[in-house]
């Protein structure tokens, strides 16, 4: 078994084609996840910002919402980025009419809660679980975490504010790190599906 991971994202709408060079770039096989057949023949997953209630109501469309379900339930890795932590969310405070939700992390987030597109903006977070200069992050009509169970690790806060999550095999952020150059959140990722991988063949 080769040691590169092979990972999808999500593309259903948002940063895919970013998050796929990053993904490159952190040493794995990126693919475009579709379909369900795309989605059995990954490793892991990044699911992309956009607009939370559009993803669920186009992963449903496109008969991804179960398989997307049952994967999360088996333990696949996931990284879910701003609209994509909505979807990776217990929980959601004021879910639009006919929102769903994979699921996967033991919190509960609040949409766009970082205010409006025109009150983006750009913050260096410091991460755990990740050396040397924090991260910058790009806020654009962000969530962010109102609380988690006792399940779910809180990887970083901003402004007195949870930003970053991790439960398991699932990663969760606000902000968009596939933005900026560093690569240094999806190599984490990477790294948690590696790992999974090693243990799945033990």
């Amino acid at each position: 078994m080769s040691d590169t991971p092979v990972i999808g994202v999500l593309a259903l709408q948002g940063d895919v084609r970013e998050h796929l060079d990053a993904l490159a770039a952190a040493d794995a096989v990126a693919r475009p996840v579709r379909r369900p057949d795309e989605l059995a023949e990954v490793d892991g997953l990044v699911i992309p910002g956009g607009e939370s209630t559009t993803i669920s109501k186009l992963a449903v469309l496109f008969g991804l919402m179960e398989p997307l379900r049952a994967r999360v339930r088996d333990g696949m890795p996931v990284y879910g980025t701003c609209a994509g932590m909505i979807m990776l969310a217990d929980k959601i405070l004021d879910p639009r009419s006919g929102q769903e939700t994979l699921g996967g992390i033991d919190m509960i987030v609040r949409r766009n809660a970082f205010g409006r597109q025109n009150e983006s903006f750009e913050a260096a977070v410091a991460v755990r679980g990740i050396e040397g200069d924090p991260v910058e992050g790009v806020f654009i009509r962000a969530p962010w975490v109102e609380s988690v169970g006792a399940r779910a690790e809180v990887l970083a806060e901003h402004d007195g504010h949870i930003v970053a999550v991790r439960q398991g095999t699932a990663l969760a952020t606000s902000f968009h790190p596939e933005l900026t150059g560093d690569h240094r959140v999806h190599a984490l990722f990477v790294d948690m599906v590696r790992e999974k991988r090693t243990a799945g063949s033990l």
